[in-house]
C-alpha cells in the first residue's frame, strides 16, 4: 500500500478544540446509550420500544461525531460542516432546555455549541493554506 500523495497538514488549535469538543459530546451522548441500555436491562423503563428506538438513535449520532472528532484529530476538511451544523442544531435544544427551566443544563449545551462552532470556523480549511507558489489549494 503506498501513501496517499496529498501533503500533510499541520494540526492547529483550532483542529484540536473542535476535535476536543466534538470528543465530547460524543462523550455524553454514548453516556446516554449506555443510560438507556442499561434503563432497558434492568427493566426501568415502562416503555421498552422508546427506550431502545432512542438509544439506538443516540447510538449512531454518538458514533457519527467519534467519527467528526477523529477527522478534527487529522485536520481533514469534512469534519467543518457537520460539525457546524450538529452545533447549530443544539441552540434550539439549548433554547428549549431553557424553557423548561433546567437553566444550568442550557448553559451548557449552549457554551459548548458555541464554542465548537467558533473552534470549527477558525480551522483552516483548503482554500485558506497556500502552496510554496503561492496558489491556493484546491
Amino acid at each position: 500500500m503506498t501513501e496517499p500523495t496529498s501533503r500533510s497538514r499541520e494540526i492547529r488549535g483550532s483542529h484540536r478544540a473542535a476535535g476536543l469538543l466534538t470528543l465530547l459530546e460524543a462523550l455524553v451522548l454514548l453516556g446516554f446509550a449506555v443510560f438507556y441500555a442499561y434503563e432497558m436491562v434492568t427493566g426501568a423503563t415502562e416503555h421498552l420500544t422508546v427506550a431502545a428506538t432512542s438509544g439506538a438513535l443516540i447510538l449512531v449520532f454518538g458514533i457519527g461525531l467519534l467519527a467528526l472528532a477523529r477527522g478534527w484529530a487529522r485536520a481533514a476538511d469534512w469534519p467543518r460542516t457537520p460539525t457546524l451544523l450538529w452545533n447549530a442544531l443544539l441552540l434550539p435544544v439549548a433554547w428549549s432546555l431553557q424553557e423548561s427551566g433546567r437553566t444550568t443544563i442550557a448553559l451548557a449545551v449552549a457554551a459548548v455549541a458555541a464554542a465548537s462552532i467558533v473552534a470549527a470556523l477558525s480551522a483552516p480549511g483548503r482554500r485558506d493554506e497556500a502552496d510554496p507558489d503561492g496558489d491556493v489549494v484546491s
